[in-house]
């Protein structure tokens, strides 16, 4: 990315091992992030900047020190490289790894990627996937694991009614994991018709159309004026947080995962709230075994999010199509 709206494939050169830790990945796809509009919109700040944070392929070559994965093993790893072997790794919460290192700051909008600390980032499936377990894979690597934790941390479970705020793949897809943890009903917050339908595929019960004090309102109505015991906010707007808080009961719980920008949470409505707060980057690699795993049964179809597929040279008009919202998240094929 040259410059806000200014995307551009070209040829660099090839991904090479640099730390006996890495490995390279020859990518069986790659995609955009609703987090790559950030900078795309001018939000913040980009200069000739390499994109992409989220992959799935094959290992073409590793470290001498790595030792979990091989040449050949079709893998998935985190947005987050880190060792998962650190206090705070073990903890489950990798993305804060004392090691870690940002993977859109190395790029994996390409044919090949190169992976620090292989062995702590980077896990396996059981075999090599067929041709349609792909998009799937490719959205564990961020937006379903996102998602999955937005879910984990606000609670949900059996018994429990869960709103989420923001329809993008992130929400959509802690509609999915709402549900695969036993939600009873799922409330989703979407003005769009075609995001209001998958999201009643992965398990909503309700569709809110309204935003900010009417949102608020309309689960409350929903929920005997009590709220929902979780609530996911999946954008990272003031307008979202606010939402989100505002629309669970007290002594309810909301994680939240969207990139937040110019969010300040007032201390007497947080105070008078009640409500616990949870969440920030995503602990991926917690996730990432019973993830693959539910996608290699076929328990799960988190690709679904993907509704629009280009080939790499054409990443362009993904970033347009994702940002003018007629596409929701964009597989780019290889």
């Amino acid at each position: 990315m040259y410059k806000p709206g200014d995307v551009r494939v070209e040829q660099r050169p090839d991904s090479v091992i640099v730390e006996p830790t890495d490995a390279i990945v020859r990518l069986a796809a790659t995609c955009i992030c609703g987090s790559d509009l950030w900078p795309y919109r001018g939000t913040e700040p980009v200069d000739h900047q390499v994109m992409g944070h989220e992959y799935a392929g094959v290992v073409e070559a590793v470290g001498s020190e790595v030792r979990t994965v091989k040449v050949g093993d079709f893998v998935v790893g985190s947005f987050w490289a880190s060792d998962n072997t650190c206090e705070i790794c073990q903890a489950g919460y990798q993305a804060y790894c004392v090691h870690r290192v940002l993977m859109g700051t190395i790029g994996t909008q390409a044919e090949l990627a190169r992976i620090p600390l292989a062995d702590g980032t980077l896990v396996a499936t059981p075999g090599q996937p067929s041709p349609d377990l792909i998009p799937s894979l490719m959205a564990a690597s961020d937006v379903l694991g996102t998602g999955w934790f937005a879910a984990v941390a606000a609670e949900a479970g059996p018994g429990r009614t869960v709103a989420v705020v923001g329809d993008g793949a992130v929400g959509l897809l802690g509609v999915l994991a709402a549900r695969q943890l036993g939600a009873e009903r799922i409330i989703a917050v979407s003005r769009h018709p075609d995001r209001q339908a998958l999201a009643r595929e992965f398990g909503a019960t309700d569709i809110v159309a309204e935003r900010g004090d009417a949102g608020v309102a309309a689960v409350k109505e929903l929920t005997g004026g009590l709220g929902a015991h979780s609530v996911i906010e999946a954008v990272g707007t003031q307008q979202a947080m606010m939402q989100a808080i505002g629309s669970a009961r007290p002594g309810g719980h909301v994680g939240f995962v969207g990139v937040s920008h110019d969010v300040a949470i007032p201390g007497d409505e947080l105070f008078g709230s009640g409500v616990h707060l949870h969440g920030g980057p995503a602990p991926v690699r917690r996730f990432l075994p019973e993830l693959i795993q539910l996608i290699w049964d076929r328990t799960i179809d988190p690709g679904k999010v993907f509704d629009l597929c280009l080939p790499l040279d054409r990443a362009a008009e993904g970033y347009q199509a994702m940002d003018q919202r007629t596409a929701t998240k964009v597989l780019l094929t290889l």
